[in-house]
C-alpha cells in the first residue's frame, strides 16, 4: 500500500472487542499491519488476538477502559514497547443510550459522556504526542457518527456525545496540520452498522420498547461491520476527512442541519 499502513504499519484499535472495532482490528491483520486489540471486555480481545495470531498476524491485546487516562496511558505504552511506532490509532469505543433526558440516570448519562467522548480524549492526549514526534505519515481516527450530525429525540444523551465528539475531530485536524502536518485525522461516521451497540444496552423501566425497535432496525438494516471496515480503510487510504458508511443518509441529515442553521429554524420545523 502507497499510504505506508501495510507492512510495518501498526493499528491501535479501541472498542475492539466487537463490531465495528474488531471488523478495524481484523482488515488491519489482514493487510499486514501490526495490531493493538484495546477493550474493557478482556476476553473478547483475548479471543480475537489467539485467533489471529494463530493465522500468523502480530496482534496484542490490551485490556483498556478508555474513560481512565491513566489506562489510556498503559495502552499507549504497551503499543509503542511492542512495535515501536504507530501509524493508525482508531479512537473506536462507545456507548449508546435511549430515552427523553430527563429520564437518563445520572450514572448512565456520565458513563456514556466518558466513554463517547472522554475516551477520544484520552486516546488523543495519550498517543498523537507520540505520532507526532514521529516523522512517518500516521493517521488518528475518531468514530463519531451521523448522530453528530443530526438530532434525534429520545437519544439525547449519545448525539449529544457524538456531537461533542465530531466537533473534537475537526478541532484536531486543524491542530495537527498546524503542529503535526504528517498526522492525518479523519472522521468515521457510520450510521446504520450491525454491532452490540443496542445488545448491550440494558431496557430500562420507560426505554424497553425503543431498545428492541432499535435492535430490529440494526438486525434489519443494519451495514455488516467487515463493510464498514472496508469502507474505513478506504476512507484512511485516500486521507479523507470525512468516512462515510451512508452517504444518503449523511447528505439528509447534513443538508436538513445547515438549513436549519444557516435560516436560524428551530429543531422541528418543516
Amino acid at each position: 500500500m502507497s499510504n505506508g499502513f501495510a507492512s510495518g504499519g501498526v493499528a491501535v484499535v479501541t472498542g475492539a472487542g466487537s463490531g465495528i472495532g474488531e471488523a478495524i482490528g481484523r482488515r488491519a491483520a489482514a493487510r499486514g499491519m501490526g495490531v493493538v486489540l484495546a477493550d474493557i471486555a478482556a476476553e473478547r480481545i483475548d479471543a480475537i488476538a489467539r485467533e489471529l495470531a494463530h493465522a500468523g498476524h502480530e496482534v496484542v491485546a490490551v485490556p483498556t477502559d478508555v474513560t481512565d487516562p491513566g489506562s489510556v496511558d498503559a495502552l499507549a505504552d504497551a503499543a509503542y514497547d511492542r512495535f515501536g511506532h504507530v501509524s493508525l490509532l482508531a479512537n473506536n469505543a462507545g456507548l449508546e443510550s435511549l430515552g427523553n433526558l430527563w429520564e437518563i440516570p445520572p450514572g448512565e448519562w456520565h458513563r456514556l459522556i466518558s466513554v463517547n467522548i472522554n475516551g477520544i480524549f484520552h486516546g488523543i492526549r495519550s498517543f498523537v504526542p507520540r505520532m507526532g514526534a514521529d516523522p512517518r505519515p500516521s493517521h488518528v481516527v475518531n468514530t463519531t457518527s451521523v448522530g453528530g450530525i443530526g438530532t434525534t429525540p429520545g437519544m439525547g444523551a449519545y448525539t449529544v456525545s457524538k456531537h461533542g465528539a465530531q466537533e473534537m475531530t475537526e478541532c484536531l485536524y486543524l491542530e495537527c496540520a498546524e503542529a503535526f502536518p504528517h498526522v492525518t485525522v479523519s472522521a468515521f461516521v457510520p450510521a446504520h452498522v450491525t454491532t452490540r451497540i443496542f445488545e448491550d444496552l440494558e431496557p430500562g423501566e420507560n426505554t424497553g420498547a425503543a431498545v428492541e425497535y432499535w435492535r430490529g432496525q440494526l438486525r434489519a438494516k443494519g451495514m455488516a461491520p467487515a463493510d464498514a471496515a472496508r469502507i474505513f480503510f478506504d476512507g484512511v487510504d485516500r486521507k479523507d476527512f470525512w468516512i462515510i458508511t451512508h452517504p444518503e443518509s449523511f447528505d439528509r441529515l447534513a443538508g436538513r442541519r445547515s438549513r436549519l442553521l444557516a435560516g436560524a429554524l428551530p429543531p422541528d420545523a418543516p
